[in-house]
């Protein structure tokens, strides 16, 4: 191999991820629901949530580069791309692809746990973290620091699978004023939780949360590629 092939084929890595799925469905959640979206879902996830709905993301996957996900992303001539996983920031390069999608004019957002460093992202990436419930089992992994970087634009989840999950929650977004930071989602980790009962909860409670559930799951339940 000579000098020049080697180091095209070292920059072609460098912008490189894997990737486990692209496909075109209806958003399920977020500020976004129901509107039709690009889903990239990258491979990976250091994480073992409880309630994880996407273990096939966890290995495996093909590798692309950069320029190829969005190409394949603007033949769907969709406004909204939604970066997901697994969790993306686990490979670097997802900051790299988060800006490229900007740069082509789609309206980025990026769920992510709570557990992953979000400093540094691009602005104009709308940032949808999940911090982890007791019940997810991951709890002790949360990144609190994040919180103090989250934009009014962005966005900050709890799947709730009980009530102790309920009131750790509602702990949480006192102490840290959640509420006037960004949007808050309460959304019941299904079938641990009965989806009516947690919209009862944030009624009492009188909560300035967003009661949301996974509308995807109502149309194509925990198929692959919705």
């Amino acid at each position: 191999m000579t000098e020049k092939h080697a180091t095209r084929d070292s920059l072609a890595a460098d912008e490189r991820l894997r990737v486990t799925e692209i496909f075109h469905s209806i958003q399920g959640e977020s500020r976004p629901s129901g509107c039709p979206t690009v889903f990239v879902r990258l491979t990976g996830c250091p994480l073992r949530c409880g309630y994880c709905d996407t273990e096939y993301a966890f290995q495996g996957g093909s590798w692309y580069t950069i320029d190829r996900i969005v190409a394949d992303v603007q033949v769907y001539a969709t406004e909204y791309v939604c970066v997901t996983g697994g969790e993306p920031l686990a490979q670097e390069n997802c900051r790299r692809l988060l800006t490229a999608l900007c740069d082509a004019g789609f309206k980025v957002s990026l769920e992510t746990s709570g557990v992953m460093d979000i400093s540094g992202l691009d602005e104009r990436v709308s940032v949808v973290m999940d911090l982890k419930t007791p019940r997810s089992g991951e709890q002790a992994h949360n990144l609190m620091d994040n919180i103090e970087l989250l934009k009014s634009e962005d966005q900050l989840k709890f799947v709730i699978c009980d009530r102790a999950d309920y009131e750790w929650a509602k702990q949480v977004c006192d102490e840290h004023g959640l509420t006037d930071i960004c949007s808050v989602l309460f959304s019941p980790s299904q079938p641990q939780l009965d989806a009516k009962e947690l919209a009862e909860w944030i009624l009492a409670d009188k909560l300035r949360v967003r009661f949301q559930v996974q509308l995807h799951k109502y149309l194509w339940g925990n198929a692959p590629g919705h």
